[in-house]
C-alpha cells in the first residue's frame, strides 16, 4: 500500500482549502439540526441579526478548517494527524449549516473569508511547530472560546428564531465535545499571555466579519 507523502498531503490540502473557500462540493454529512424546524416570521431587525451572527459563526468555521488544516500539515504523528482531519470534517458540517441558514436569511458570506482560512492556517502551522502536546492545547482553548462566543449568540437571538438556534447549540455541543478531547491529548496549560493574544485576534474577526 502507497503511503502519502508530505508533497500528497500539501496538493491534497490546496483543493480542501479551495473547496472550503468555494463551497464547491461541501455537503454536510450530518442532517441539518434545523431541517424539520419552522421557519418563523422574522422582523427587519432580527432578521438582520441573525444574518449578521450568522455570517460571523460561518467565518469562524473557515477559520477553524485553516486552523485544523495548518496544524495537520505539521503534526507529528499519523494519530494527531487523524484526529485533525476527523474534527476538520466535523467542522465543515458546521460549514454548511451556517451557509444554508444564510441563504434561507437571505444573508451572505463574508466577503474576507480568505483573510480568514489563511490568517488561521499560519496560526495553525506555528502552534504545531511546537509539537503536538502544545497542539492539542492550543485547539482546547480555541474550542473553549468559541464555546464562549456562541453562548453569547445564543443570548443575543430572539427566542423565536429556532432554526438558528438549533445551528448553534448543536455547533455548541460539538465544540465542547473537540476541547474535551484535546484536553485528554494535551494535558497542559497554554502561557497566559496566548489566550489574551487569541482572544484579541478572535474580535478582529468578529467585528470584520460581523460587517463585511
Amino acid at each position: 500500500m502507497r503511503h502519502n507523502t508530505a508533497l500528497d498531503r500539501l496538493v491534497h490540502r490546496a483543493d480542501t482549502t479551495l473547496r472550503t473557500l468555494t463551497g464547491v462540493a461541501q455537503h454536510s454529512t450530518r442532517p441539518n439540526p434545523a431541517t424539520n424546524l419552522p421557519e418563523e416570521d422574522l422582523d427587519e431587525d432580527d432578521r438582520e441579526l441573525a444574518i449578521c451572527l450568522m455570517r460571523v459563526n460561518h467565518a469562524g468555521e473557515i477559520a477553524a478548517q485553516g486552523l485544523y488544516h495548518g496544524q495537520a500539515l505539521l503534526a507529528r504523528s499519523d494519530d494527531t494527524r487523524q484526529h485533525l482531519a476527523t474534527s476538520a470534517h466535523e467542522e465543515a458540517d458546521h460549514l454548511c449549516w451556517c451557509e444554508q441558514r444564510l441563504t434561507e436569511l437571505g444573508g451572505r458570506t463574508s466577503w474576507l473569508a480568505p483573510l480568514w482560512y489563511i490568517g488561521s492556517f499560519a496560526i495553525g502551522i506555528v502552534a504545531a511547530a511546537g509539537g503536538d502536546r502544545w497542539s492539542f492545547a492550543f485547539i482546547q482553548e480555541t474550542e473553549e472560546q468559541v464555546v464562549e462566543h456562541l453562548q453569547s449568540h445564543l443570548k443575543q437571538l430572539p427566542a423565536s428564531d429556532k432554526k438558528t438556534r438549533a445551528i448553534i447549540e448543536q455547533v455548541i455541543v460539538d465544540e465542547s465535545e473537540h476541547a474535551h478531547t484535546a484536553h485528554n491529548q494535551s494535558g497542559q496549560p497554554l502561557p497566559s499571555f496566548i489566550p489574551q493574544l487569541m482572544r484579541m485576534t478572535a474580535k478582529i474577526m468578529t467585528v470584520g466579519a460581523y460587517r463585511l
